[in-house]
């Protein structure tokens, strides 16, 4: 029971995030395809990674990574730096393009969180912190490789 309700609360914030980012983007020129906006999406979470380290977290080869992140490039939506400790290696960074439509949720969160709070005690709320922080340790203590 706690696996699937666990997995239907994931699902409804990917799925929410998701029908907010196709709302806004929709279908034209320069939009994202959903394989583009899952790259995107993990080069913001992985905090400006490397090329390399892209590809190497992906497990494909390093011209797909560019071919990828080249499109994303022309679209707006990345850039490519030079790193300042090795000129060979390059670090991926999201725009504000992509970080205006990445805070798609932030509205839909806000309103949760005071539902939340006006709908559950606040002992329950405390707990609820608790909880979700607990969760968020044993994510990093589990990541996948």
């Amino acid at each position: 029971m706690l696996e699937k309700k666990f997995e239907k609360l994931y699902l409804q914030f990917r799925s929410n995030y998701y029908r907010r980012m196709v709302q806004v983007i929709g279908v034209r020129e320069g939009s994202l395809s959903a394989t583009e906006g899952y790259c995107v999406e993990i080069i913001y979470l992985m905090d400006n990674p490397t090329v390399s380290q892209f590809a190497s977290f992906l497990n494909i080869s390093l011209p797909n990574a560019n071919y990828k992140i080249n499109n994303l490039i022309e679209k707006g939506y990345v850039v490519k730096t030079t790193s300042d400790k090795d000129h060979r290696e390059s670090h991926l960074q999201v725009t504000d393009k992509f970080l205006s439509y990445y805070g798609l949720n932030d509205e839909y969160n806000a309103q949760l969180m005071r539902d939340i709070r006006s709908n559950f005690a606040e002992a329950e709320v405390v707990q609820l912190e608790e909880t979700i922080g607990k969760i968020l340790e044993l994510m990093e203590t589990t990541k996948e490789e």
